[in-house]
């Protein structure tokens, strides 16, 4: 699958920073390979809008379905009188994974979030045969959360490639090792941790956030072949 779903644990995990890190790495080193990023469902404003000033997309190719309330999917879809339309998600997940060499999905809310009345985030990613990367914010509770979440990940069959820790705000090495242990996260959860993103002061640099990114385990979330259409050199 040329595809990757950048997941969170909640709400302001830090989701829409990792994708952005990922493109911007993406956009700096391997500029000839073609990638696409997909919002498939947004209630609010927000995410598209961000892409699409840093990357210069459309955010109707972003996303496909909308609503202004910033509300749960199905309960925003009720308020406008409609329906969370999934076939319209998964068709613009399809198109760019044909036309594109690797496409970046963001999830909505956490793992267990609902799109529907009847599905979550996780459903999402087995039904489309995602595989993820579990992005976990670095602050009190995020051992539990990241144990958790990769409990409803194996639940649910979603082919979990790792988790990145997020920090949100500015904190020292001394507090990302208390809130968000590797080896025990680690240990409890036997899913690898491919780094830590640190905090990045300005979300619109490209410079930043592509140095941001190049301190993750890159390899394990992209393809193999990638690598050998250039030479990334980290920092």
């Amino acid at each position: 699958m040329n595809a990757l779903l950048v997941a969170g644990t909640d709400t302001d995990a830090g989701k829409t920073v990792v994708m952005s890190a990922l493109a911007a790495y993406w956009q700096t080193y391997w500029s000839k390979q073609r990638l696409g990023i997909l919002k498939p469902i947004q209630s609010g404003i927000g995410d598209c809008e961000l892409y699409s000033q840093l990357f210069g997309l459309d955010p109707a190719d972003v996303t496909p379905v909308r609503f202004e309330a910033p509300l749960a999917p199905p309960i925003a879809a009720e308020r406008e009188g409609s329906k969370v339309a999934i076939e319209q998600a998964w068709q613009a997940f399809e198109q760019l994974r044909q036309s594109r060499d690797f496409v970046l999905v963001e999830g909505l809310g956490g793992l267990g979030s609902p799109v529907t009345r009847e599905t979550t985030v996780a459903d999402l990613a087995w039904d489309w045969r995602l595989p993820t990367v579990l992005v976990v914010p670095v602050r009190l509770g995020a051992i539990g959360q990241a144990v958790a979440n990769v409990a409803l990940a194996r639940q649910s069959k979603i082919h979990l490639k790792g988790i990145i820790l997020n920090c949100a705000h500015p904190q020292a090495q001394q507090e990302i090792a208390d809130f968000a242990p590797v080896k025990l996260i680690e240990s409890l959860t036997t899913i690898p941790v491919l780094g830590t993103l640190p905090h990045i002061s300005d979300l619109m640099s490209i410079a930043q956030l592509a140095k941001a990114a190049s301190q993750l385990d890159l390899e394990r979330l992209f393809p193999g072949n990638l690598w050998r259409f250039s030479e990334p050199v980290a920092g």
